[in-house]
């Protein structure tokens, strides 16, 4: 793994400040800068639905979710397929799809996270295709009654699946996963 540039460097954009304490450029990132408690630690606070589900639910449990519903060769991007969000957060998709830069951004982001992570380049679409299955049995253990029909849903999973677990819960899951996964000790 390359070693991070010199902060005297010029980077591009502003940088954040991390869980770790480390600074990031997300406009500018770089594999090296990438950390997986980083990761586990803001997935874990941000809600899906942008918060508007009946309880908390992370975005950490469910990566960890579509990381376990995959076939095991995708199991790690599973884990990984949101976690641009740790550092940009997310939009709701309404939102999203009227911004591409943010859509790009989001991309490249996954991309150096990737890169850190030894995944392929490309997020597999068995991936995509189980984190859409998990919106459905997330909607469907989540959310209200629609007002409407959401477009084009799969059958939702058991419901049971989804714990709800308190943020503190679902950084701990997600590392042990990772752990699992990833078969590398989180903390050095």
């Amino acid at each position: 793994m390359p070693d991070p540039q010199p902060i005297s460097q010029p980077r591009t954009g502003a940088w954040i400040q991390t869980f770790t304490g480390r600074q990031f450029w997300p406009m500018d990132a770089r594999p090296a800068e990438v950390d997986i408690r980083d990761i586990a630690h803001s997935l874990a606070m941000l809600c899906r639905f942008n918060g508007h589900c009946r309880r908390f639910y992370s975005v950490a449990e469910h990566a960890v979710h579509v990381s376990r519903v995959v076939a095991a060769e995708h199991a790690r991007w599973g884990l990984l397929h949101d976690a641009a969000e740790a550092y940009i957060s997310d939009l709701p998709q309404p939102i999203k799809q009227e911004l591409p830069q943010f859509r790009a951004c989001e991309e490249r982001l996954l991309q150096v996270i990737a890169q850190r992570f030894g995944l392929s380049a490309a997020l597999p679409a068995a991936v995509k295709q189980a984190d859409w299955q998990l919106l459905a049995t997330e909607k469907a253990a989540l959310m209200e009654q629609e007002p409407a029909p959401w477009s084009d849903l799969p059958e939702p999973l058991d419901v049971g699946l989804i714990q709800a677990w308190p943020p503190e819960q679902a950084e701990r899951e997600f590392l042990a996963r990772f752990a699992v996964l990833f078969e590398a000790r989180v903390y050095p």
